[in-house]
C-alpha cells in the first residue's frame, strides 16, 4: 500500500526541528519516529494518519472530527491512545499541527520509559 507523500512531506516540515527523528516503514506505511518512539504514521488503510498520544485523554482527543481508536485488522484495538485520523480532517496545517504537536508531547512524556 502506498502512502500519501504530501502527508509525509508536510509532516516533515513539523518535525524538522526533532534531532532525533528517524523515518522507518510500519504498519504498512511510512512512521516517523522520535526519541525510538512513533510519533505519527502516514498511510494507514483508509485513514491517513496514525497518532500515539496520552491514553488517559483519548476520549477528548476522540472528540475531534475524523478522529477514531485505532484498531488492527478486524476490530482489534491498538490500545489507549493509538488514534486514526481521516484525511479530509487534516486538510489545513493548523490541525496537522495539532496531531503532530499531541503526539510529540505524549513522546516526550514518555521518554526513557
Amino acid at each position: 500500500m502506498a502512502y500519501d507523500e504530501l502527508l509525509a512531506d508536510r509532516i516533515r516540515g513539523i518535525l524538522t526541528d526533532q534531532k532525533s527523528l528517524r523515518e522507518q516503514k510500519m504498519f504498512g506505511g511510512l512512521a516517523f519516529l522520535v526519541r525510538g518512539k512513533m510519533v505519527a504514521c502516514v498511510g494507514i488503510g483508509d485513514r491517513a494518519l496514525l497518532v500515539r498520544v496520552d491514553g488517559d485523554r483519548e476520549p477528548e482527543f476522540l472528540q475531534f472530527d475524523g478522529a477514531l481508536h485505532a484498531v488492527m485488522g478486524r476490530g482489534r484495538s491498538m490500545g489507549a491512545g493509538w488514534i486514526t485520523v481521516d484525511a479530509a480532517a487534516l486538510e489545513n496545517e493548523a490541525a496537522l499541527q495539532f496531531w503532530v504537536s499531541a503526539a510529540l508531547e505524549h513522546n516526550a512524556n514518555t521518554a526513557g520509559k
